[in-house]
This record gives structure tokens, sequence and C-alpha cells, in this order.
């Protein structure tokens, strides 16, 4: 049998060590990193990989796309696919900074918990995500929409930003995202008061809410934090929690390390695929979230 490659492609100055590792331990012979990687660039590095091997080590070979933009990381997977020429093929997986399979891991974890406080899951929830121009809350705003949710993207600068990114979902996914000023300790509070459900995927180490502003979010039912580096994102939600509640109504808590538990498990589990296949796979955000709510459960 044909040795396992992996090739890492990044526009940016390094590849992500969590990455290698992951994908290392998954059980890949080779990883090969290829960093300041330009979107016109992917199409010769995937065809160099493709050419260099028969058609049926295709299945041995795979493109990662990592990188910190969402939308340049589908574009780059994008290209990938376009490089292919039958029957040489290879596996595409996406997870820029590993957000996808974060953004997965924390739509299926907040799910879950809703389903435990009242049977049902996302449908018709309003989900305000805060650090909405990141990668995690692009993912997850995504997929909320698809649940049947209205997502929300905070912005923490004002509305315009957030307000253009939702309007590219739009484009590409043809979801309803919307967006809403965040640049205020009142613009938040007005956010938190009308929402069923709170995601903080803001940068680590910065509280995004704190038990104030939580003080008239009368209908919230989860807040759900990605951060794991003190202090928390949203105040009173600690790192392990699960479920807690958080002493306001029927609220409850999800930490960092319950939704982290499940991003691992699904990175893992996606170049676990990679290697298990015997056809191409594309794996982006949508892939993840399914099986990110197998793990869930």
């Amino acid at each position: 049998m044909a040795r396992s490659i992996l090739h890492m492609l990044s526009p940016q100055k390094h590849m992500s060590p969590f990455d290698v590792n992951m994908a290392v331990d998954a059980g890949f012979d080779a990883v090969v990193p290829y960093t300041g990687v330009t979107l016109e660039e992917v199409t010769p590095l995937v065809q160099d990989a493709i050419f260099s091997r028969s058609p049926q080590d295709g299945l041995r070979t795979g493109i990662f796309i990592a990188g910190k933009s969402a939308e340049a990381a589908l574009d780059m997977a994008d290209a990938a696919r376009r490089a292919l020429v039958p029957p040489f093929a290879l596996h595409i997986f996406a997870d820029p900074a590993g957000s996808f399979t974060t953004g997965a891991a924390a739509v299926a974890v907040i799910a879950r918990a809703l389903r435990r406080l009242d049977g049902a899951g996302l449908s018709g929830r309003r989900v305000a995500l805060f650090g909405g121009t990141g990668v995690v809350a692009y993912c997850a705003a995504v997929l909320a929409a698809r649940e049947g949710a209205r997502p929300v993207l905070v912005g923490y600068d004002g509305p315009e930003r957030v307000g253009r990114i939702a309007a590219g979902m739009r484009a590409r996914f043809g979801v309803e995202v919307e967006a809403a000023d965040g640049s205020t300790a009142e613009a938040k509070r007005a956010v938190a008061r009308d929402a069923d459900v709170i995601l903080s995927a803001a940068a680590a180490g910065v509280q995004v809410l704190s038990a104030a502003d939580l003080e008239g979010a009368d209908r919230l039912l989860v807040a759900a934090d990605v951060n794991a580096v003190p202090p928390a994102g949203i105040e009173g939600v600690g790192v392990q929690a699960d479920g807690e509640p958080l002493g306001r109504g029927r609220a409850v808590g999800i930490g960092a390390l319950a939704i982290g538990n499940v991003k691992y498990q699904t990175e893992a589990g996606l170049f676990r695929r990679m290697l298990a296949a015997d056809e191409p796979l594309m794996l982006d955000f949508g892939e993840a979230f399914r099986l990110a709510v197998e793990i869930a459960g």
C-alpha cells in the first residue's frame, strides 16, 4: 500500500502546530506544510500532488486548507476541487485555524443542550454570535441558519463589517443571517435581551459579556463560550461547564472544554476518515457538523 501523505496549505506565515499534531496522531505517514500559499498557487500544488501518484493512490493523498479566513479557505478548497483531473483525485479538508471543526462542535453541543432543556433543537431560536467577524462565528452562523435558527452576527466595531460578512453568507450559501452592533455595553445588552442562545467566539482572553450584560436576558436558554483562556468570554460560564445552570431562569452554560472535547474528536475523526475512505472526500464545516452531532449525541 502507498504511504499516506497530507499536504497542508496555508496563506499564513506559519502552519498551526495543533493541526500538524492532529494529522500525525491520526496516522498520516508524511505531513508536509506549505505556508504563504496564494489562491493562484493552489491549482499547481494540487496537480503536482495528483500527477505524481497513480490514480488509485489518490486515496492515500490529502490536501488540508488552513489559514485565518473562512471565505479564503472555502475559495482555496474550491480551487483545489477544480484542479482535480479524473481519474486523478485526492481528499480535500478545509479547517482554517481549526475553526470549522470548533464552530461545528459548538453548534452541535448547543443543540444538544437545547434538546435537554425542552426537547427541541435550534429551529426558530435567535442565536447571537459575539466575535462575529471571526471564523468560528462564520461557520456557526451558517450551520445554525441551516438548522432553522435565526443567527445574528454581533460586531464589536459596529454593524457594518459583520453586515458585509452576513451578505457574503447569503450570496454563497443562501442563508439568512442578521448583523448587529456590539460596539457599546448598551448595544451588547440589547442583543442579549433578544437572544435564546449566545455564543461567544471572540479572541482568547477577552471578556465579551459581563454578568451585568446578561441581567435583562430573560429569554436566554444557552450561553456558550469557546474561550479557554481567562477571563471567560461570558462571565459565569466556566471552562468545564456542560449544561450547568447559570442562575437565571432555565439558562445553562457551556464552556470551552465541553466544546473542545467534541471539536478534538471531530477533527481527528475527519483525518481518520480520509485515511480509511474508499472514495475521495471533500470535507468542510458541513461534514464536520454531521460528525460533531454524532459525537455530541
